[in-house]
């Protein structure tokens, strides 16, 4: 356990950071998971209603460095291309 006063904030801080980005990352999958529904269905525009959202999901967990940006901007390119060949 921490004994110094700062070192106790950031176990704090890594407690409440670590939950937060679990929600991110549970949300951003579910996200995920509709949009590639909406593609195996041939449903384009559910799919590109689902696009900006999920990019924008992805985005953020790059910012905030949830994940590493080449991997959300790869993933954003996959879901697009899949979606533009509808």
């Amino acid at each position: 356990m921490a004994n110094h006063k700062s070192a106790k904030k950031r176990a704090r801080q890594t407690i409440v950071r670590t939950a937060r980005n679990v929600q991110r990352k549970s949300a951003t999958r579910n996200a995920l998971k509709a949009i590639r529904s909406a593609i195996e269905s041939n449903d384009k525009a559910t799919a590109t209603g689902l696009l900006a959202k999920t990019q924008k999901l992805l985005a953020r967990l790059a910012k905030h460095g949830v994940i590493k940006p080449n991997a959300a901007a790869r993933k954003t390119s996959r879901l697009a291309s899949q979606i533009n060949n509808l």
